[in-house]
């Protein structure tokens, strides 16, 4: 049993960390392989970002997976969902239909569902007083993930051929094996909850101020934000850059993101949580418009800044949310999840939409103005109850 003392357990924290990186190194197939799905399937940005939804929708049933999680032994969760996740990603190429391809995207979003919800609150117990510190050693594992994946994804492609994703599969289920191995017997709750619907609506409605808080500072950063991490690849190759440098691009993105994520934590535990969403709330918008007004070297170092104070408010948000003193941990990260993805999924629509009926240049340009909506909210945001 794991018990929330004032210990950091490093190598429990590196596990949990572990996990999320063989977990979200599958579902970073998606965004490089953009270009090629739209040239292979004939589809529209519109229909792109509608993907990214699908493989989103199921985070709408977070609440209940994180009751669910209270209920069961919700460490199953985190080891069987790498392999799922692997599976269904790895058949991207080999899809005969659109229809198809909506399904297999659903069912990893399934799966990072039953993933994402549990495995914060195993990190949390296993932080003690250094949630900050535990959420971006989590983080790092998801956004080296990220930065990773592309890479795999589109050499996979470039020496296999689309159909050879599926070349990939058994590490995913390898990966579900050491997993098994280490977490089989680490329980992530203390004990099976019994609570009534009262007792859940009770913490709904405490937790309300903090996620409202967090959901504006939200609103306002997710489509400069879907617009980099998604539609990067696809912007770059209409500026006439080339599939690998557009996928280099955005794992070059992904890297900075992972030492922003890396110090945000630790930064966050000395400094507050607070004044950390506002240095990424001020900065971020203005590299993002220095960003498209430049080119080349200069573009790509910048492009390196913008992912450091991008990705920083991903830790800071979870510590938030976990740090909150409830006996339902996994219903409130259920809830922040949801919300997040509302927003999340109407924002990288709202981009792919707009790339298609103005365009992407544009685009980039729109959401980075609506960014700076952000910044009072940083400042009146609510971190406790």
């Amino acid at each position: 049993m794991m018990k929330n003392t004032e210990k950091f357990h490093t190598g429990k924290v590196f596990l949990v960390s572990m996990a999320h990186f063989f977990h979200d190194t599958y579902t970073a197939f998606l965004a490089p392989l953009l270009p090629v799905l739209k040239q292979h399937y004939g589809f529209s940005l519109t229909f792109a970002g509608m993907l990214s939804v699908i493989q989103r929708m199921p985070m709408l049933l977070n609440p209940l997976i994180g009751i669910l999680a209270e209920r069961t032994k919700a460490r199953y969760f985190v080891i069987f969902s790498p392999a799922v996740t692997a599976i269904s990603m790895s058949l991207l190429g080999v899809s005969h239909s659109k229809t198809f391809l909506i399904i297999i995207v659903l069912v990893s979003g399934i799966s990072s569902s039953f993933f994402h919800v549990p495995s914060p609150v195993m990190v949390k117990k296993v932080s003690g007083n250094r949630v900050g510190r535990g959420m971006s050693f989590f983080m790092v594992g998801g956004e080296l993930a990220r930065t990773i994946g592309p890479l795999i994804a589109l050499g996979a492609v470039e020496l296999w051929g689309l159909k050879g994703l599926t070349k990939m599969i058994p590490l995913g289920v390898l990966a579900s094996v050491i997993l098994w191995v280490k977490f089989k017997n680490v329980a992530i709750s203390d004990s099976v909850s019994r609570s009534t619907f009262r007792g859940y609506l009770s913490t709904m409605k405490a937790i309300f101020p903090v996620i409202s808080s967090i959901a504006m500072i939200f609103f306002f950063r997710t489509a400069m934000k879907s617009a980099l991490t998604f539609y990067l690849p696809v912007f770059l190759e209409h500026r006439g850059e080339t599939l690998w440098f557009a996928g280099i691009s955005l794992s070059v993105l992904q890297a900075a993101g992972v030492v922003g994520t890396f110090f945000a934590g630790n930064l966050a535990d000395r400094i507050g949580h607070k004044n950390m969403l506002k240095i990424s709330s001020i900065v971020t918008p203005v590299l993002m418009f220095a960003f498209l007004y430049s080119s080349g070297i200069v573009q790509m170092g910048i492009l390196v800044l913008t992912g450091l104070f991008l990705f920083i408010t991903g830790p800071v948000f979870l510590a938030i949310v976990n740090g909150l003193s409830s006996k339902h941990s996994n219903l409130v990260n259920g809830i922040y999840m949801t919300v997040t993805f509302i927003i999340g999924a109407i924002m990288v629509m709202l981009v792919g939409y707009l790339g298609d009926h103005l365009n992407l240049e544009l685009t980039y340009k729109i959401v980075t103005i609506m960014a700076l909506g952000a910044i009072p909210f940083s400042f009146m945001i609510k971190t406790e109850l």
